[in-house]
This record gives structure tokens, sequence and C-alpha cells, in this order.
């Protein structure tokens, strides 16, 4: 049944004792069913001159889905007390947060133990202004299939006093933990890892299961945040490529190969990732070996620059994924994109606006939109994650 415009858009008290301080979840005031129809509306609005927009694929439990948790540290003056929790939005102010909705459950109770250490060790979080303190924020992933747990110590200096004791400590409250690292990050910047890192216990990484594939998951590699609403995003975007056994494919933007090796996986004949972080690269190369993968392999670079040489040189791609950052992909990885001239194009992207813009330039160069699939990856927030399906108009 149709609600009217009024009744869907009612506020609901939010669940969340920070929500107005912390502005992570914007659409908390709203019941779920209604966030939905937000979003809906919203890629109607933004994406509906590029054909009919299908219904959004929601979550059964719209809570605790995130697996990926990194906390901000920082001394209270007022309360003379040390606090941990998110930065205000558009601030740098940290709201203390002890427990999130949207937060894995366990992940929030290692943070939390790791700031009554920080007390107890006699320790003191970063301070950006002075350079004094140790400890700047607190990551902590999770597989969601594998249950293995990484908590990586952002630190402000490589010197850490007493970090064996400490990690024995912290191991003892949650011997579930199954790696931690250090990370220094002694910059003024406001990136949360640094450069520098040291393992203090287990292998330094986890591995977790995603659509049928093993994945090694490091400090600084990219891995989707939502697994559950991960394995439905990547699924329809299969289901899009409706991948034969005889395609070419290439994975741009591949991160540690997630897309990539589902298609490897799933009836593509040989696949390409391209990706220029060298430690995703890595990750990607050792997730192919342990998935016994031989139909994939990886490539450390540009991936606007290796279409374009690839164009140049002759070579053809059946299918092309593309999962690029918010900003979503630049002019010249379009066009560099439009010369090689792939059959298919399955673009998945985390921000509607720049998916507007770029669907706007491959429609006015030889593509046309076949199919755009609107998932809800982040519960209770405005962002909205779609896939679409491209295909080349012949000429």
């Amino acid at each position: 049944m149709a609600m009217d415009a009024g009744k869907r858009n009612k506020a609901l008290e939010p669940q969340c004792p920070v929500y107005r301080k912390c502005g992570g979840c914007q659409l908390q005031n709203l019941s779920y069913d209604r966030q939905l129809q937000w979003k809906q509306d919203r890629c109607q609005k933004l994406l509906g001159q590029f054909g009919k927009i299908q219904p959004i694929l929601g979550m059964e439990h719209p809570y605790h889905y995130r697996n990926k948790v990194q906390a901000a540290f920082a001394w209270d003056r007022r309360g003379g007390r040390i606090i941990s929790g998110v930065y205000q939005s558009g601030t740098h102010w940290v709201v203390p947060v002890d427990s999130c909705l949207t937060e894995d459950e366990k992940a929030d109770e290692i943070i939390v133990s790791v700031r009554k250490l920080l007390k107890a060790f006699k320790l003191r979080p970063y301070d950006e202004d002075t350079g004094r303190g140790l400890l700047r924020h607190v990551l902590v992933k999770r597989g969601f299939q594998t249950g293995e747990i990484m908590v990586v110590l952002v630190t402000g200096t490589p010197i850490f006093t007493a970090k064996k004791h400490f990690v024995e400590e912290l191991l003892k409250l949650h011997p579930d933990i199954t790696t931690i690292v250090q990370n220094v990050n002694d910059t003024h910047t406001s990136l949360v890892l640094g450069k520098n890192e040291k393992v203090l216990y287990g292998t330094g990484y986890i591995t977790d299961v995603l659509c049928g594939c093993k994945f090694r998951i490091s400090p600084k590699s990219f891995y989707q945040i939502n697994p559950v609403q991960t394995e439905k995003l990547y699924g329809k975007a299969m289901e899009l490529a409706r991948l034969s056994g005889k395609e070419r494919v290439l994975d741009a933007y591949c991160g540690i190969g997630t897309i990539g090796m589902v298609a490897a996986k799933n009836g593509a004949k040989a696949v390409l990732g391209v990706e220029v972080n060298r430690d995703a690269v890595k990750d990607a190369i050792a997730n192919a070996r342990e998935n016994k993968m031989k139909n994939i392999t990886f490539l450390c670079e540009d991936a606007g620059e290796f279409m374009e040489n690839a164009a140049v040189e002759g070579e053809a791609f059946d299918t092309v994924f593309l999962d690029p950052p918010r900003a979503g992909a630049s002019r010249e990885f379009l066009q560099a994109l439009c010369s090689l001239a792939p059959r298919r194009v399955v673009y998945i992207s985390c921000n509607p606006e720049t998916l507007a813009r770029d669907l706007r330039f491959l429609t006015a160069n030889h593509y046309r939109v076949e199919q755009l699939q609107p998932v809800d990856m982040f519960p209770h927030t405005q962002h909205i994650e779609c896939v679409v399906l491209l295909q080349r108009r012949t000429m």
C-alpha cells in the first residue's frame, strides 16, 4: 500500500543517544521501511532519466552490520578522562561512544577495553596540538563468516611502553582476538593509518569468506564493511554480467580482488584485476593463491592508464567491472573505458550523484543502461550503493 509523503517522512525518536551529536546515521529518525523509500526516491530523482529503477534491496536485520569499526581517542579536558568514539560531523571533536547500533558489538567491546587499559597502564591518547601521548585510533576488523578479529592500535609514535604486557592484558579480556598490529601515524593528517606497522600478535591479517571465496584482509586493505549486503550486491553484479565461460573480464579498481575473484568463480574464462595500491595487490595475489584460482591475475597499475594502453595495443575485454571511490570515475578513465569498448560494463557505485554524471558520459559514448539496481549497504545513513549494467550499442 502506497504511503503519502507526510506519513512516509514522519520522524521517529532515534534510538541512539548521540544521534544529534555524531551525525553518522542521518536517517535514524525514520523507520527502516521509510529509509528505504527515501533512498528509492533519491535514486529515482538522480538516475530515473536512464531507465527504470529496480526496488532497492534492503536488510532483514539492519543493525550491527559494520564489520570494520574505528574509534578516535582523545583526552577530555573538561572531564579529565580518556574518551573514545567518532568525530562529530565536520569537526575534529570526539563524540564519546561505547556502543553503536550500526557497528559490530564485539568490536565496540574491544575498543572500550583498550580505553580502560590505557588508564590502567597510565598511557595517554595522542594530542595533535602538542604531539605528545600515544594512541590516536583503534581499528577493529572482524571476519563475518570466520569470526577472526584484527585489532590495529594506531599510535602517534613508534615508542609503545609496555606493549608486550598491554597486548597480554587485552588478550586476557578478549581471547578471540586473532591478531594485533601497531600502526604508526606520526604525521599531521586526517588519515587514520600511517605507513609503518608492526605485528604485535598473530599473523598481521585475518581472513573471511564472501560469495564462496576466501579473502585475506590486512590493516590497509579495502574490504566491504557490510558482508550480508555485499553478497547481495555481488550476486546481482554477476547476474547482470551473464558470464558464460567465454568472457575475458577486467576488474578495474580491483582492491584485494573481491569482485574479480567472484567473477572468476562464476563463469569468467579469464579475469585481470588492476589496482594502483600495492598492499591491496599483494593481498589479491595471496587471495587467488589461497582459493587455487588459475584464471585470474593481478596488475599493480593505474586502471585508466592500463585501459588506454590496452586499447592502443588492440587488447579486448568482453566485460569490465568497475567499483570506483565516492568521487566516481575520472573523465580520463571513462574515455579510456570507451576506447577499450567492452561489450558490457558493470558499474558498482557508492554515490548516485557521481554515478549519474558518469552515466551521462557513457550513454553519450555508445553505451545504454540496461538495468539499475540500488542496494542498501549502509542502513540508517544517506549512503546508497547501486549496480548498473551498461551494454555497448552497435555502431
